[in-house]
């Protein structure tokens, strides 16, 4: 035997609540759900920086002397 406490028509407040809820998951990228990053991490995460290729150094010049252009 089983009870079904539900009523026999949806109650539109507990649907309004649960479409919010799908909406803000639907918003939200895979990544984010599986890995989220915290707040304060995410707005202090450094910029990545332009770097030269590998192998463009010239080593036989002063750094400041340096070209990198192949």
């Amino acid at each position: 035997m089983t009870t079904n406490d539900s009523p026999a028509t949806p109650d539109g407040a507990d649907l309004a609540a649960l479409r919010e809820t799908i909406d803000e998951l639907k918003s939200k990228t895979t990544e984010e759900l599986i890995e989220p990053l915290p707040k304060d991490i995410e707005e202090n995460e450094p910029t990545p920086e332009v770097t030269d290729a590998i192998g463009s150094e010239k080593w036989d010049e002063p750094a400041d002397e340096e070209r990198t252009e192949v």
